[in-house]
């Protein structure tokens, strides 16, 4: 095979992987510049090396052809692309604007197409074609005011004016042009209540009416599979009718079984390497930066008193190893609260260290851990605003038949056209 002939080899490879843009921010090159090769054009041998060395590094990481792709929108630290990835899933576009999020992104997911900013200046023609769109958008109030009055005007309304200025509408766009087989969309439970129903109400409307998706929703807990208390609201979504059911749902017992905060603490006895800052010494101490000081204690207690005293439920959480937490938040950094490790009655609690926090989420999986590139204020915030990994993996598991279902009637269909109008 001569010089020219396997180039196109590798470009052809490695266009199974990425799109043109992603392929080309790789290379350094601009997307026409892949257009051209891709069109006959000379491929310099030092693209050729550079292909080799893209799909070889890529192999070795596993990061092979996926059975199906997605996009990952409000991606945070890719939370739920790591449960679409353990049903086969490639991502081929990620969007998030926090730059500290983007940086713990990278450092765990290396394979090399730039991660997009803000979506709300994305245009949607700029997105690849995916099966699958993912979202964990933020919850914003709709301005659902002046809806009335333009249906009494006769005047046309919709998504595009119903869900204008949220972040759900970025994402209804997305789905209005690219119409992907399906789609999940994770948020926190109140949702559901937000401002008396109206908004979950909007966005079911417009997901069914607006843009003709067959919607299915559940809270998951995630304590089947994580010792913490965290529901989470899940929106499935497919083009098609599928028979995608709830019933399919496997959780795990909440029995002896189940898992408690002993499962994520540090054991610190040298069973585990030490980990600094988290963990030091030769048994892998927790550093005592995360032992709560007098004055913070004294606070929380005394806190915690005065609102018992009212008949309020508000203070601290503390845990024990065989108990399981409360929810994790993205406030955790401030002083732990909803969180604490008991270390004794005559001893201070603790703070989770981010490692633990890693681990509550589900994050660190078969011994491999989640890379923490971020100080403990970030990590913390990442956390507490991630989704809990095995959830996801359990809901992409029982949607992928269904995507992959369309997948192939979209194959057969695709056959069947005629070669020439």
């Amino acid at each position: 095979m001569g010089e020219q002939e396997q180039a196109r080899e590798f470009l052809k490879e490695a266009r199974r992987w990425f799109t043109q843009k992603t392929l080309a921010f790789r290379l350094g090159v601009s997307p026409r510049t892949i257009i051209r090769w891709e069109n006959g054009g000379k491929i310099p041998k030092t693209v050729s090396i550079a292909l080799r060395e893209i799909l070889a590094s890529d192999a070795a990481n596993g990061n092979v052809p996926g059975e199906f792709t997605f996009i990952d929108l409000f991606a945070g630290i890719g939370g739920i692309r790591k449960g679409f990835e353990a049903s086969g899933g490639r991502c081929i576009y990620t969007s998030e604007w926090d730059l500290y999020s983007q940086k713990t992104y990278r450092a765990n997911f290396p394979d090399g197409h730039p991660i997009h900013g803000d979506i709300t200046k994305i245009h949607e023609t700029e997105i690849p074609d995916h099966d699958v769109l993912l979202a964990g958008f933020p919850c914003q109030p709709f301005s659902i005011a002046g809806v009335s009055k333009k249906k009494s005007l006769g005047r046309a309304h919709g998504f595009l004016d119903e869900t204008q200025g949220t972040l759900f509408f970025d994402v209804a766009r997305i789905l209005n042009h690219k119409r992907p087989k399906a789609f999940l969309l994770e948020n926190v439970k109140n949702l559901i209540s937000h401002d008396g129903g109206q908004t979950f109400q909007v966005i079911c409307k417009t997901l069914r009416e607006e843009l003709g998706y067959r919607i299915e929703w559940r809270i998951i807990d995630a304590k089947h599979f994580v010792p913490q208390h965290r529901e989470r609201l899940m929106i499935v979504g497919f083009r098609e009718e599928t028979g995608f059911n709830w019933g399919d749902l496997r959780l795990p017992p909440l029995d002896r079984n189940a898992p408690v905060m002993k499962d994520i603490l540090h054991p610190q006895d040298g069973s585990e390497d030490p980990e600094v800052p988290f963990t030091t010494g030769e048994k892998a101490k927790v550093n005592e930066k995360y032992i709560l000081s007098d004055k913070l204690w004294g606070y929380l207690k005394e806190y915690a008193a005065r609102h018992k005293a009212k008949g309020n439920g508000f203070g601290y959480g503390l845990v024990g190893p065989k108990d399981i937490a409360r929810t994790l938040s993205a406030r955790y950094y401030k002083d732990g609260s909803e969180i604490l490790v008991a270390r004794g009655k005559v001893r201070n609690p603790r703070r989770l260290t981010p490692r633990e926090c890693s681990r509550l989420m589900g994050f660190d999986t078969s011994g491999r851990r989640f890379v923490i590139p971020v100080s403990d204020t970030q990590a913390y915030k990442q956390f507490g605003n991630a989704v809990a990994v095995p959830v996801i993996a359990e809901v992409a598991r029982i949607m992928k038949p269904h995507i992959m279902n369309l997948k192939e009637a979209d194959t057969t269909r695709a056959m069947q056209l005629p070669l020439f109008a």
